[in-house]
């Protein structure tokens, strides 16, 4: 059922990343094209009664009263630092202090709501490596473990797959599609081979990591949607190996302008 029909105060009560319920009734209707006429084909929509958004929180996970034991037993251990840090992708030998900077990365900070402004609590980070060290391997881990996480590589990425794209549907509107970020919102989102992308591409990405919306204003359609995503990209460095007598700004081919929205290189 790709097909909704929603009415009156239903238009807009969700929005694009949300995870939604919706309650209605099946009904098969024969579509009719200009020129055409009515088509003998019958199509499936769903007429809606109601749409019951679900928490925006990342989907519950459901806890047993023995798991939830077990965790409080777990966080009185002096250890447990050390025992998150080893459960980390331990096939991946080594590499301690980039699991441990995965793992603030997962467990994330706490935002600040002032009156004026609202400081992030998500943290960025970016791994810089010569080709062949599990950086991919790190990202695909990360992407599956993460409530919701999503992996995308930056050869084939463009800003309207990373962001929202504005589609032409079959009648001739305008729909608006939720890209990768937004629909990682609340989650992470993977990114390999960032120094890959396309400049403009990766323009797109400024705003979703300092101020976690996605502003479109295209074709008729100006909407503010929700990215709060926290971003683990990987790039290879500008020679393809890491030069130690070089500078970090000469060894990473990212401009100044998205470097500065990572918390931790």
């Amino acid at each position: 059922l790709d097909i909704k029909l929603l009415e009156r105060d239903l238009v807009d009560s969700a929005r694009p990343g949300d995870h939604v319920s919706v309650v209605g009734v099946t009904r098969a209707v024969a579509p009719s094209l200009p020129k055409a006429g009515q088509l003998r084909s019958f199509t499936l929509h769903l007429d809606t009664n109601h749409i019951d958004v679900e928490s925006k929180e990342p989907d519950k996970v459901l806890i047993t009263p023995e798991e939830e034991k077990e965790i409080l037993e777990l966080s009185k251990d002096p250890e447990i630092h050390k025992k998150i840090l080893q459960s980390l992708a331990p096939s991946v030998y080594g590499y301690e202090h980039i699991k441990e900077a995965i793992m603030y990365l997962l467990f994330g900070g706490t935002a600040k709501h002032f009156p004026d402004i609202t400081i992030r609590g998500n943290l960025n980070v970016l791994m810089v490596g010569d080709p062949g060290t599990a950086k991919s391997q790190l990202l695909h881990y990360v992407s599956k473990i993460a409530p919701r996480g999503l992996y995308t590589s930056g050869r084939g990425t463009t800003a309207a797959g990373l962001t929202a794209a504005v589609l032409r549907d079959k009648a001739g509107g305008m729909t608006l599609e939720a890209g990768a970020l937004v629909l990682a919102d609340k989650g992470v989102a993977a990114i390999d081979e960032m120094d890959k992308m396309r400049t403009e591409d990766r323009v797109a990405i400024h705003e979703v990591m300092e101020q976690h919306t996605v502003s479109v204003a295209k074709a008729g359609i100006v909407a503010t949607l929700n990215a709060r995503t926290s971003i683990l990209a990987a790039a290879n460095p500008t020679l393809g190996r890491y030069d130690a007598y070089r500078t970090v700004g000469e060894n990473i081919s990212l401009p100044v302008t998205i470097l500065s929205r990572f918390d931790l290189i």
